[in-house]
């Protein structure tokens, strides 16, 4: 990484398409997860990428550039969902938007699994586009991006308790949608099945 960011530094334009080509697409991902909108999240990761160019020499080398520039896409695609004022509804998940199933990779199981494993994912993605940018942000960076609710507070310039409270009140709105009796139950119980 040093190396890439000493080129970057020199306005080495090559440097910023290795970056871009080892990381578009976990960006793109996380991006599109906050925002639910695909137009919106490739100008976030756009942008992204040419802050880091421009401040290459901002970058301490010594710490992992992944989780940074991930916490600085999901961060800066919370403010464009928030600018832009919009939610995705379960409309525009029909069709123009993929489903979860489509952009997570799927294990190795079998057809009937897979396709209990497809349609799980569809309903959670479906729930997560009723969240709020702002939950669907906490919850991302929470389970996708891996961050602990302190993370999440320091890199979003929120109070923790903030976080905590967005983080409870989207598990908690997730629940709802997906019904206690419903999807949440069945992977309990496939879970504990295969665990037999």
């Amino acid at each position: 990484m040093d190396s890439i960011f000493a080129r970057l530094r020199e306005g080495d334009a090559g440097a910023l398409e290795e970056l871009v080509r080892q990381h578009q697409a976990r960006a793109l991902r996380t991006a599109y997860l906050v925002t639910g909108d695909r137009s919106l999240a490739e100008d976030v990761v756009q942008e992204a990428f040419l802050r880091v160019y421009a401040k290459a020499d901002q970058f301490d080398v010594r710490r992992p550039f992944e989780p940074w520039f991930l916490r600085i896409v999901s961060n800066d695609a919370l403010k464009a969902a928030a600018a832009r004022g919009r939610m995705a509804s379960l409309d525009e998940t029909k069709g123009s938007m993929p489903s979860l199933a489509e952009l997570l990779p799927d294990p190795v199981p079998g057809p009937d699994r897979q396709a209990e494993i497809k349609e799980m994912r569809a309903s959670l993605w479906a729930a997560v586009c009723r969240l709020s940018p702002a939950q669907r942000a906490v919850i991302v960076q929470r389970y996708y991006l891996g961050l602990t609710e302190r993370e999440a507070a320091s890199e979003g310039g929120r109070a923790a308790g903030t976080v905590k409270h967005l983080l409870h009140r989207a598990r908690e709105r997730l629940r709802s949608l997906l019904g206690a009796e419903g999807i949440v139950a069945e992977r309990a119980a496939r879970d504990e099945e295969d665990a037999r």
